[in-house]
């Protein structure tokens, strides 16, 4: 993807000057960036696209002249998302020269590899990590995200459920398979108080992500003095798919609304003519993002890849690369402290999936602009339009 698909480079943070300090010597080794990702397995489909995303970032950079006079090569190892594998595949790209670890688009799969990259003093960057934790305070100073966090998310929709469609009442039901939709459930419930009031936050469900079963919720639901003018489903595919097929089985057709997790329809199979769902990403790669920026990106990938992104938290990918090698670049160094320094400066710095900025505590952004996105008989992609949180419950 060339530079010129985005209109000025410097729109996207890649102004010439942020990539090369000089021609690239063939003599010179390759800064290696490694990829401790899913490559298999249930994560896989999130981390696919980011992964592709980065390469494209690494072909724009190499054919400008490199970064720091030096072309740039990505490895991977397969963490195979499991969560305890991660350690090794990030120690596995380590011990292959790796100068930056990148990490699986989740705290709790992309955590412990992203620990392992930290304790040896290297930058992990979570392509799209949406739990605050990911940072200082849940793994070290190392740790960054491109993501635009759960509560940022959670909040959004909020507003926008509550705004932009009038719907009064809310119910939340949680999986808590991981720390992600915990994040989101809480801060949804904390904005739609501050919106609608305590008495139209109608309650809070869970169930596991290996439950089969949410006929229990399903009662508790429908005992409620008054049913929800819409659900908010904190899940993700593969266990989630079920929840959804369950909930609108037993007649409750109420609006469901959820995060980024819903993007792509890979997983539209499992709820058959599914409607009146929504939610929140980074993009559509279904051809109705009205950004240009957006449009641009996913017409690259598709003729570099031959096929669409699977989700369009494609973009983080490219927006991680974009980030680590202005700080590079500024930092005039690979030296870790060096540059974290300059990531921790960052200020509204243009990237793909909006203005990043980082300080020494957060690693990662609230508030940016994202798209929300209807499904409506079996079709994934209607913009609602693209929204940015008003305000973020801490």
């Amino acid at each position: 993807m060339g530079l010129k698909l985005f209109g000025t480079a410097a729109a996207l943070g890649l102004a010439a000057s942020l990539l090369a300090t000089g021609a690239t010597r063939a003599d010179e080794k390759p800064i290696i960036i490694g990829a401790a990702i899913a490559l298999s397995g249930d994560i896989a489909p999130y981390d696919d696209g980011p992964a592709k995303g980065m390469e494209l970032a690494i072909a724009d950079i190499n054919k400008n002249g490199g970064l720091l006079g030096r072309q740039i090569k990505i490895i991977y190892s397969d963490t195979k998302s499991d969560i305890a594998y991660g350690s090794t595949a990030a120690q596995d790209v380590i011990d292959k020269g790796a100068d930056m670890v990148v990490v699986t688009c989740d705290y709790d799969y992309g955590g412990a590899a992203a620990t392992v990259a930290d304790s040896k003093n290297l930058i992990a960057f979570s392509t799209c990590a949406g739990d605050p934790k990911f940072g200082p305070s849940g793994i070290g100073p190392n740790a960054f995200t491109m993501a635009t966090g759960s509560p940022g998310q959670a909040a959004l929709m909020a507003e926008w459920a509550y705004q932009k469609k009038g719907w009064k009442t809310a119910y939340v039901l949680l999986d808590t398979s991981i720390a992600f939709d915990a994040t989101w459930a809480a801060t949804f419930q904390k904005r739609w108080i501050e919106l609608a009031g305590k008495d139209n936050f109608l309650g809070q469900d869970t169930f596991g992500g290996e439950d089969t079963s949410i006929a229990s919720q399903i009662t508790r639901i429908k005992g409620l003095a008054k049913q929800p003018d819409l659900i908010v489903i904190c899940s993700f595919p593969p266990q989630g798919p079920s929840a959804i097929r369950q909930l609108r089985a037993a007649g409750l057709n109420q609006p469901l609304i959820g995060s980024e997790s819903w993007d792509g329809d890979f997983w539209l199979e499992a709820v058959p003519d599914l409607s009146n769902m929504y939610i929140v990403t980074y993009g559509s790669i279904f051809g109705t993002d009205p950004r240009p920026e957006a449009q641009a990106f996913f017409k690259a990938f598709q003729d570099k890849f031959g096929a669409r992104p699977v989700t369009s938290h494609a973009m983080t990918g490219y927006g991680v690369i974009q980030a680590w090698s202005k700080a590079v670049t500024d930092a005039g160094t690979l030296d870790t402290d060096k540059v974290r320094e300059q990531l921790q400066s960052f200020k509204d710095v243009p990237t793909l999936v909006g203005p990043t900025t980082y300080t020494k505590d957060v690693h990662i952004n609230l508030q940016r602009d994202m798209i929300v996105l209807g499904i409506q008989n079996g079709k994934h992609g209607n913009s609602e339009g693209v929204f940015r949180a008003q305000e973020v419950p801490q």
